[in-house]
């Protein structure tokens, strides 16, 4: 999402507080963290997070001894992160750094730095062209490395409008990439095989994808909230959420998708 986006407006503050407050937030963050731990190298390995928000997923990584970049054009954003890293120790705050600029010159934001990993989650939707973003991201990915990119799933896309029962916007998904999002924004969906086709051209070997937001998101979208302070609901759920993100057909008709790729080590 361009960095002006955010400016002036109080999206800063919903997206920051309010979505990951959510129990959908949660739902996402636990099963994009947990399938992320599958793939990293130990800590501490370097990661930078491209317009990474306020450090909803990279800071556990930080608490997990990793040591962040957090990437991200937005001031608002950016201030939004300085907040959340004061709920960090002092030893983990030293393990995160800073850098305004946005995703499409990554690479030159740091100084051509290569890192053990790359994040990119929830950005490509809102971008006209995936390409130029999607070449900074494996620029930035050192050898035997892992890309981590979580974008919209363009082959669930008619989910939404038919539980909303908005039959006509429905009918006319099933042929479309674009929408408008739970934070008013246009954004466009990607799918699996053209996103693998874009980091296999850049010399990343996708190893695999999994699936982000299924039943929770259908519950929202059917009238259904689930309370994030309920804890041993919540538990429930993310354990159901992160089964059905590694099985089919579940992990098809998720919202979202989250595609791991690697650097081969030459």
């Amino acid at each position: 999402m361009d960095g002006n986006t955010w400016e002036g407006t109080d999206l800063a503050d919903h997206y920051a507080e309010d979505a990951f407050a959510s129990a959908k937030g949660y739902v996402r963050s636990y099963v994009l963290h947990q399938q992320l731990l599958d793939h990293l190298p130990p800590a501490p390995a370097t990661v930078l997070d491209v317009s990474g928000g306020a450090g909803h997923h990279s800071f556990p990584l930080v608490r997990a001894g990793y040591e962040v970049t957090l990437l991200e054009p937005s001031q608002a954003m950016l201030d939004k992160a300085e907040q959340r890293l004061e709920r960090l120790t002092e030893q983990e705050r030293r393990r995160v750094t800073f850098v305004r600029a946005d995703g499409e010159r990554a690479h030159e934001a740091v100084n051509g730095g290569r890192f053990a990993a790359v994040l990119c989650h929830g950005v490509l939707g809102y971008l006209e062209r995936p390409e130029p973003l999607v070449d900074q991201l494996c620029r930035c990915t050192a050898a035997d490395g892992v890309l981590s990119i979580m974008t919209g799933n363009a082959g669930a896309m008619a989910v939404r409008p038919a539980l909303e029962r908005r039959w006509d916007d429905a009918l006319a998904a099933f042929d479309d990439r674009t929408e408008t999002n739970v934070l008013g924004v246009r954004s466009r969906a990607d799918t699996v095989e053209e996103l693998s086709e874009l980091v296999r051209n850049r010399s990343l070997e996708p190893l695999c994808w999994y699936g982000v937001w299924l039943f929770v998101d259908w519950l929202e979208f059917s009238g259904v909230e689930l309370d994030p302070n309920d804890s041993r609901e919540m538990a429930k759920a993310v354990a159901v959420e992160l089964e059905a993100s590694r099985r089919d057909p579940y992990c098809q008709l998720s919202r979202a998708f989250h595609l791991v790729a690697h650097k081969d080590p030459s």
